[in-house]
């Protein structure tokens, strides 16, 4: 949608526009929302029944609000969701600094032009996206930045030291009649914080000497871990209990939430309209990776069985991108092999789970006594959580028919260099192949050369399975694994 033609000030008050506050603006479109059954803060995934109701209620009373939760539990990503409930378009002051609404300008530029030009004061006007500010708090922001300072340029122009036009705005005033999000405020210095004080309460700031009061109409937000994880600094009583609402985040509660969580935010898509140049390497497979939803359940698990071990540091928890990044190098995996075999589809399996490991050994912190045993603890982990899907998986399946065949003596050599190809040329046909589709992928494996992929990934699962019911062997030496009787 375009922005309104609507051009000045009488235009607008012609058009019977009605100035309403951000908070104001906000709590109706939620309402509207709310009524119209609509998510509220939509791609926001296992919040529905905690936090979301929470932040609802914080914005239908006009609060501002402080998220509190350990690290990857989405805090930053709700706060931008927040912009969506702001109008699509508002109408501005034309070239004010600070967004003043035409009917109420504040600042003494916009006052003096709406006096000398009345209706024919300029409007312009700012999409929603333009009114959302933020700021990571780091230890030399300055109360410079967030609320603004004297322009030296501006003096050396010829203005006065008295003039308020020698002020340059920070960001919060710049984002006036929006959302101004601070992230991680506890790393902010105390008395940087003070600055935030009225802009909480009087809603106005305050600039070196000058008296200036500018009665600002934002809501903000602020993020924070908990004081006993960061031992970075604090939230300073006064700015806490100027919040009006502080609502406490979590980790994804049910394997389901973690797994929608990641099928929306793995990045696991690659170019499909395949190389360009003239580069002889450009022959490198190019259709889109999958990784199966039965792998997917894999990551979720193993995702949520290294946040409850007891090796790892609880208090800094274990971030949802570590399931993310998870899927992500899962899918890298089988790109890899399609470029190395040539297969012209890339679909992940079961040997390309164990890169998982070296890749995440970053996003954990592990206890000072399990120090030298990362590598260890998060292996046991993953054959953990391969172990209990299988048998979520697999229950009641009749695999019989497929062990039969290495009961003769066959032997299936797999890893992450074998082609899906060659990995069911090795086996033949494959007893009940339909039924360990319709169990491992009941949503359906497409056509073409993805559905080879998608047939080596479900076998291959299934003779995991069969290894880790003890009913096959199974000899691991690098990247090549071979399946026997």
């Amino acid at each position: 949608m375009t922005a309104p033609t609507i051009a000045t000030l009488g235009e607008l008050r012609s058009s019977g526009h009605v100035h309403r506050s951000v908070k104001t603006e906000i709590r109706g479109n939620l309402i509207a929302r709310l009524a119209a059954g609509l998510p509220s803060l939509p791609g926001i995934v296992g919040f529905d029944e905690t936090v979301t109701p929470e932040v609802e209620r914080a914005l239908l009373a006009g609060h501002d609000l402080v998220l509190l939760g350990e690290r990857g539990q989405g805090k930053t990503r709700l706060i931008r969701t927040l912009a969506g409930l702001l109008d699509e378009w508002t109408p501005v002051v034309g070239g004010c600094e600070i967004n003043d609404h035409p009917y109420a300008p504040v600042c003494s530029r916009c006052v003096a032009l709406t006096e000398q030009d009345g209706d024919l004061t300029p409007v312009a006007w700012k999409h929603r996206s333009e009114r959302y500010g933020e700021k990571l708090a780091t230890p030399d922001t300055s109360v410079g930045d967030l609320i603004g300072d004297i322009d030296p340029i501006k003096v050396a122009a010829g203005r006065t030291l008295g003039d308020p036009e020698t002020v340059h705005y920070g960001l919060v005033p710049r984002t006036n009649r929006g959302i101004f999000a601070v992230n991680e405020l506890p790393d902010l210095a105390e008395r940087i914080q003070v600055a935030l004080l009225n802009v909480l309460e009087e809603r106005d700031i305050q600039v070196r000497g000058y008296q200036l009061r500018l009665p600002l109409d934002l809501l903000l937000v602020a993020s924070a871990n908990p004081e006993d994880y960061t031992n970075r600094g604090r939230i300073i009583t006064p700015l806490k209990d100027r919040f009006g609402a502080e609502v406490r985040t979590h980790y994804p509660l049910s394997l389901e939430d973690e797994l929608a969580m990641v099928a929306q935010e793995a990045a696991v898509l690659w170019d499909t309209e395949g190389p360009s140049g003239s580069d002889p390497a450009s022959t490198v497979p190019h259709s889109a990776p999958l990784v199966p939803s039965h792998l997917l359940d894999v990551v979720g698990r193993f995702a949520r069985a290294v946040r409850d071990a007891p090796q790892v540091d609880q208090r800094s928890g274990v971030s949802a991108r570590f399931a993310i990044a998870a899927v992500e190098t899962v899918a890298a995996s089988a790109v890899r092999r399609a470029a190395i075999t040539g297969e012209t589809a890339a679909v992940a399996r079961v040997a390309d789970l164990p890169s998982i490991v070296p890749a995440s050994l970053g996003k954990v912190e592990f206890d000072d006594a399990d120090e030298g045993r990362e590598f260890e603890v998060l292996e046991h982990l993953l054959r953990r959580a391969i172990a209990e899907t299988t048998r979520a998986r697999l229950a009641g399946l009749d695999l019989r028919p497929l062990q039969e065949k290495f009961d003769s003596g066959l032997l299936v050599e797999s890893g992450d260099t074998v082609s899906a190809d060659r990995l069911l040329s090795q086996i033949g046909s494959v007893p009940g192949l339909s039924e360990l589709l319709d169990r491992l992928e009941p949503d359906g494996v497409g056509e073409g050369p993805a559905a080879v992929g998608v047939a080596a990934s479900v076998v291959e699962f299934a003779l995991e399975g069969l290894y880790l019911n003890k009913r096959l062997a199974k000899e691991s030496a690098g990247n090549r694994t071979v399946y026997g009787a």
